[in-house]
C-alpha cells in the first residue's frame, strides 16, 4: 500500500544501536554531530508545539470499521508473517537490558565477571546512572520465577539465561505469534531445565499458562504492550496482577509520545488516539508517563520507577537529528 510506513523503513527498532543510558549528555556548545547518540535530551516548547502538529495531522482515522476489525482480530498472522519474513534477524538481543533492569541479573550486576557483557558495566556507567540502576527487592531469594510477555525469538531470553548464573533461576516466555515461539525454541541457547517458551495471547480473557497465579517474581514488558489495542490494556494489567506474587515486579519498557517514528507516520495509518498500524499489519500506541502511571496504578500496582528516556540519534554522515523517546518504568504489586 502506496505511503504507509513499515517497521524498517521507520529504522523503529530501539534495540538495533543502544548506546549506554544515561552517560552522555549533549555539550553546551552544540557540537552534536561529535557522537552517534545524546541522552537526558531536553525539548523547548516550539519542538513539542511542532511535534504534535504533525500527531495532529497523521491522526485522522480514514479506515473503516471492517479493517479496524480485522487488524485487531488477525493480528497474531501479522506477526507470524514478520517472524515468517525476517526469522531471528531483524531484533538483536537485548544485552542492554540487563544494565537499565539488573532485577534480572542481579549476580552479574554485583559481581565481577568475565562474560563478554562486562565491558558494559563500567564505572561510569554505574555512577551515571546510578538512580536509575538501584535494584529492587524481590520475593525470592533464589529460585527466581520470570515470565517475559511478547518474547518474540527470545532476544531478551536469552541474555538473561546468559547472564543469570542462578542455576534455581526459571523463564517462562510467551508470544502470540506461534511462528516465533517456533523460532525459539530451535535455537541451540533454548534450555527446557530452565526455559519454557509457550503461545499464549494475553487479550484472551483466560490465560493457559504453565505456571499457578501468584507465583512470579518479575514480568518483563519490553516494547510489547504498545502493539495491543489500548481497549484491552487493563485486562492485561489485571492478570498480570493475578499471577505475580505479592512483592512482585514488573519491568516496562516501550515507546513514548512524540517519538520519532510517531512523527514519520503518514496519514491513513492511525487506528485511534496515538494508535497507528505499520505497513506490514503490526500496531503500535506511543504511551506518555502519566498514561503508564494510570495503567498501573488503577490496576492495583505500586510506582517504583517511571520516566521518559529522551535521546538524540544523529547520522554524521547525512547530518540528520533523529528524536527518541520512550518510557521506562517499574512497578510492584503490594
Amino acid at each position: 500500500m502506496a505511503g504507509v510506513t513499515t517497521i524498517a523503513d521507520n529504522n523503529d527498532d530501539p534495540e538495533t544501536r543502544r548506546p549506554q543510558f544515561g552517560t552522555r549528555n549533549l555539550p553546551h556548545d552544540g557540537n552534536i554531530f561529535q557522537h552517534n547518540a545524546w541522552d537526558n535530551v531536553t525539548w523547548d516548547e516550539e519542538q513539542e508545539k511542532l511535534a504534535q502538529q504533525k500527531v495532529d495531522e497523521n491522526s485522522t482515522v480514514t479506515m473503516s470499521s471492517e479493517q479496524l476489525f480485522k487488524y485487531e482480530t488477525e493480528a497474531d498472522k501479522y506477526w507470524d508473517k514478520f517472524y515468517g519474513v525476517h526469522n531471528n534477524g531483524f531484533f538483536k538481543d537485548r544485552h542492554w537490558l540487563l544494565i537499565e533492569f539488573p532485577e534480572l541479573a542481579p549476580n552479574t550486576v554485583k559481581q565481577d565477571t568475565e562474560r563478554p557483557m562486562r565491558a558494559a558495566f563500567t564505572d561510569e556507567d554505574k555512577k551515571c546512572s546510578e538512580k536509575h540502576i538501584k535494584i529492587l527487592d524481590l520475593p525470592c531469594k533464589d529460585n527466581c520465577r520470570i515470565l517475559e510477555i511478547g518474547c518474540g525469538v527470545g532476544n531478551t531470553v536469552f541474555p538473561i539465561l546468559m547472564y543469570n548464573t542462578d542455576p534455581k533461576l526459571f523463564i517462562y516466555c510467551c508470544d502470540f505469534s506461534a511462528k516465533a515461539i517456533n523460532i525459539l525454541q530451535q535455537n541451540p541457547a533454548y534450555n527446557v531445565d530452565r526455559c519454557k517458551a509457550f503461545v499464549l495471547d494475553v487479550t484472551q480473557e483466560t490465560w493457559t499458562t504453565p505456571f499457578e497465579p501468584e507465583s512470579l517474581d518479575i514480568i518483563v514488558l519490553i516494547f510489547v504492550l504498545s502493539a495491543i489495542h489500548p481497549d484491552k490494556m487493563h485486562h492485561v494489567m489485571r492478570q498480570m496482577y493475578r499471577y505475580l506474587k505479592s512483592g512482585g515486579i514488573i519491568l516496562f519498557r516501550d515507546y513514548g509520545r512524540h517519538d520519532l517514528a510517531q512523527l514519520r507516520f503518514k496519514k491513513g495509518n492511525c487506528l485511534g488516539e496515538n494508535f497507528y498500524v505499520r505497513g506490514d499489519g503490526t500496531r503500535v500506541y506511543f504511551f506518555s508517563q502519566e498514561d503508564i502511571r494510570k495503567l498501573f496504578t488503577d490496576n492495583g500496582f505500586v510506582e517504583e520507577q517511571n520516566f521518559m528516556d529522551r535521546r538524540l540519534q544523529v547520522n554524521r554522515g547525512k547530518q540528520l537529528k533523529m528524536y527518541r523517546i520512550w518510557v521506562q518504568a517499574k512497578y510492584r504489586k503490594p
